[in-house]
């Protein structure tokens, strides 16, 4: 069989950094694929989720003001997506060449998904915070946007919405889509992290830091939009904004391959690249070099009048994750000084009760002490999860090692083997992971952890994609809060479903939660 990379392949690969040993990694595991994660039960209250009580959350949320006012949070964003897959019926409608005219697209409704989606954005399109700007841009061609509507012709004022001689909504990154309307104007969903930053991750100057990911293509139009806007919400929040972005790395770009798992070629011959996908993000997180990380989704904000339970509970999952932190910086220095049995006993309780971390019984003597130091010294996150209502994604559950041990992991429904046991496990779950994690990324000597020692290497995702009409299978790396973070310490904690609000397509804009307080009163 021919070496399935040329030296020309080995060229193409050093230009993005990726070592030949990594290339070959790849490919290989597209023909010995890694084991499915084994699902031993879903995480419930109780047994791997916690459920804090009124009194309990208000004592974390003191507790995190002490490393708040002291500059040690920091809120990172990944706001890489593009905004196109929102609008995918609307898309869809205009490739099938819908007539966009209300009557027809209701006809079509009832049994057809898209149509629907369509007839809803039709019906509440008024609703949107970029409504003004469209009504502005169509007077500005000659026509009325209202008077549009009432006859039930859409065709313009949704060709305004999403093509490039309107708001050209489909081609931007959805972190600069107006998301929410004020008596002052609308905001972007930018905009409102950054208003949320500042109610929980300011210091007590107000300054407040963030890192966002965007997308190479969308960089210096998310910079600019930056420079612009800064400056007037720091006059009008008090705050004093420190904001990087960063782009993912070429080098956790990932190969395709065809169906025959050989290189998928593009008609030069060259090798087809496809993003590792969020989980290449750890790179990202690693080199930030921080001390205590929010990570939260773009696309889960909420105007004013319903950040305030939002703020709470960020704080809350901060304060006991620094007390966490603390307790395992005490037992560290406890066991480094004392390698006494009742010491070392303590410590593999406080591991199993509080991140279900189990020592293996075969562990003693000085190999438990350097087992036990090994598994305080690494990063910490504290997970949200909200009680699952269907939402598509995936969920905290006990997964079996290879090694027998069973520890709490995020598994997405990709993950799940191909077996009707393991299926009905993850139907089982009782909770979904809204990305909604605060993480400690330093050791008790301030020093920060190489997060690239903690990835599962084989938690990796093979997808199947098409290009330019072609099949090809695609590799995803190990996700930023599945694989990525495997193994890390983590406890999962119960927050309230009215903490996550994403949006995943236009219409979500449509819900209550996204509108002003008297719309969503009247809704």
């Amino acid at each position: 069989m021919p070496e399935p990379l040329s030296a020309q392949d080995y060229e193409q690969l050093g230009a993005l950094g990726i070592p030949e040993a990594e290339a070959q990694r790849q490919l290989a595991v597209f023909t010995s694929p890694s084991p499915a994660p084994v699902l031993d039960r879903p995480c419930t209250i109780g047994d791997g989720i916690r459920r804090l009580s009124a009194q309990e959350a208000d004592r974390l949320v003191a507790n995190s003001q002490k490393p708040k006012s002291t500059g040690r949070f920091l809120k990172f964003v990944p706001a890489s997506g593009a905004a196109s897959r929102m609008f995918q019926a609307l898309m869809a409608a205009r490739e099938r060449r819908f007539l966009l005219n209300r009557d027809a697209v209701a006809s079509r409704a009832p049994a057809d998904p898209d149509a629907q989606q369509v007839l809803e954005l039709m019906d509440g399109w008024k609703q949107l915070a970029c409504s003004d700007s469209l009504r502005a841009l169509l007077f500005k061609s000659g026509q009325n946007a209202d008077a549009l509507a009432l006859e039930g012709r859409f065709t313009d004022i949704l060709e305004y919405l999403v093509g490039s001689i309107g708001l050209d909504y489909a081609a931007l990154p959805k972190a600069l889509l107006l998301f929410h309307s004020y008596p002052d104007g609308p905001r972007t969903a930018l905009e409102e992290q950054l208003v949320e930053a500042a109610a929980y991750a300011a210091d007590a100057q107000g300054r407040t830091r963030l890192h966002i990911t965007v997308s190479p293509e969308h960089l210096d139009r998310v910079q600019d939009f930056l420079r612009g806007v800064v400056p007037v919400w720091e006059r009008q929040l008090g705050a004093r904004f420190e904001i990087k972005c960063s782009i993912q790395k070429g080098s956790t770009d990932t190969i395709a391959v065809g169906p025959d798992n050989l290189p998928f070629r593009t008609h030069d011959g060259r090798l087809l690249f496809r993003p590792g996908g969020h989980g290449a993000l750890i790179e990202n997180l690693h080199e930030i070099q921080g001390d205590i990380i929010f990570i939260k989704n773009i696309d889960n904000v909420v105007p004013d009048h319903l950040k305030s339970e939002t703020v709470r509970w960020k704080q809350a999952l901060a304060g006991l994750l620094v007390e966490l932190q603390d307790q395992v910086f005490a037992f560290s220095e406890r066991i480094e000084k004392s390698a006494e049995p009742d010491v070392l006993e303590e410590a593999g309780r406080f591991l199993k009760d509080v991140f279900g971390r189990m020592l293996s019984p075969r562990i003693v003597g000085t190999d438990q002490r350097a087992v036990l130091l090994d598994l305080l010294s690494r990063p910490i996150r504290v997970c949200g999860v909200v009680q699952n209502q269907g939402e598509p994604g995936g969920g905290p559950f006990w997964v079996r090692e290879l090694s027998g041990s069973i520890t709490p992991q995020i598994i997405e429904q990709a993950q799940v083997a191909n077996s009707s046991e393991q299926k009905a496990r993850f139907q089982a779950s009782t909770h979904f992971n809204p990305v909604d994690v605060v993480c400690a990324v330093r050791d008790r000597h301030g020093k920060p952890f190489d997060l690239h020692r903690y990835v599962d290497p084989e938690a990796v995702f093979i997808t199947e994609k098409t290009k330019d009409g072609k099949p090809l299978k695609a590799f995803e790396r190990p996700g930023l809060w599945n694989g990525a973070m495997a193994r890390w310490l983590t406890v999962f904690v119960e927050v309230p479903a009215a903490t996550f609000n994403p949006v995943k397509t236009i219409n979500d804009l449509l819900r209550a939660a996204h509108q002003p307080p008297k719309a969503a009163d009247e809704r």
